[in-house]
């Protein structure tokens, strides 16, 4: 395991013996699979002695969303983005940001960033923003919540 990991809580690594992570990588109550968990059933239904395990390679500078599962075999990154949901059946190449059953590129890293920048700057709490010190800071976050839920909900209640 790299530097500055974020391993949410209800994260499900199974097989942590054969995954490798990387820097600068989050994962939010994602499942990171290991092995095929049938074999045990194909070789009772079969009288076979099967089995299927890969290796899961997360790179630097990884965000795999809520919900998210990563079959064995797969190799993701660097700078990579996985949507919430999506299910990585197969590597994801350098700079990418996928989403969907399975997952697939919408866009590199780079346009992503540059569409968040443009989104960030739309915000009317965009000079905050600018101030954190870090991903959180707790000197600006309640002021930030409210600016937010000001302007998520200030038309609908009135």
């Amino acid at each position: 395991m790299g530097k500055d990991v974020v391993l949410w809580p209800y994260t499900n690594i199974t097989d942590p013996e054969y995954t490798s992570i990387g820097d600068n990588v989050m994962l939010t109550n994602c499942t990171i699979l290991g092995h095929d968990g049938s074999i045990a059933v194909l070789n009772r239904a079969f009288n076979k002695k099967l089995d299927s395990v890969g290796k899961v390679d997360i790179k630097d500078n990884v965000f795999i969303g809520h919900g998210a599962i990563v079959l064995p075999g797969v190799t993701i990154g660097p700078n990579v983005v996985v949507g919430a949901g999506a299910v990585v059946t197969r590597d994801i190449e350098e700079d990418s940001v996928v989403v969907g059953v399975p997952a697939k590129k919408i866009s590199t890293l780079e346009q992503f960033v540059e569409k968040l920048e443009k989104q960030t700057d739309s915000y009317p709490w965009n000079d905050l923003i600018q101030m954190r010190d870090g991903d959180y800071d707790l000197s600006i976050e309640p002021k930030l919540k409210k600016m937010r839920q000001e302007f998520f909900f200030s038309s609908t209640t009135k």
